[in-house]
């Protein structure tokens, strides 16, 4: 099977917390609070698991530490979901305006999972 991603997805344990979802066009939902675990990493986006039932097209704040001082400060916009059973749903997320420059954190980060394999 051909891979048709843009980047490579590397495993991550994270925790986030949504409490605030936006649209461009003012749309503002508040007060989410939704607890999601991230599974998966990349360039381009995030995949990640939730609870709670979070709107595709929405978008969000996100703080991503991926070692002791690469800390990301990007927007994410939600792309797609898929339920996974009766309570959990998988999300989709992509970066929204990160600096291509930023990508050599992505490449240290995938350089430190090789060393410890």
């Amino acid at each position: 099977m051909k891979e048709k991603r843009r980047a490579k997805r590397l495993p991550i344990k994270l925790s986030l917390e949504i409490s605030d979802l936006y649209k461009q066009d003012y749309v503002h939902v508040i007060n989410i609070n939704a607890p999601i675990n991230v599974m998966d990493i990349s360039k381009v986006g995030i995949g990640f698991s939730s609870e709670s039932k979070l709107p595709i097209g929405y978008y969000f704040n996100a703080s991503i530490n991926l070692g002791e001082k690469e800390t990301l400060h990007s927007v994410v916009k939600i792309i797609r979901s898929q339920p996974i059973d009766d309570s959990l749903t998988m999300y989709g997320c992509e970066f929204i305006g990160m600096a291509e420059v930023l990508s050599f954190i992505f490449d240290a980060y995938e350089y430190k999972l090789a060393e410890e394999d």
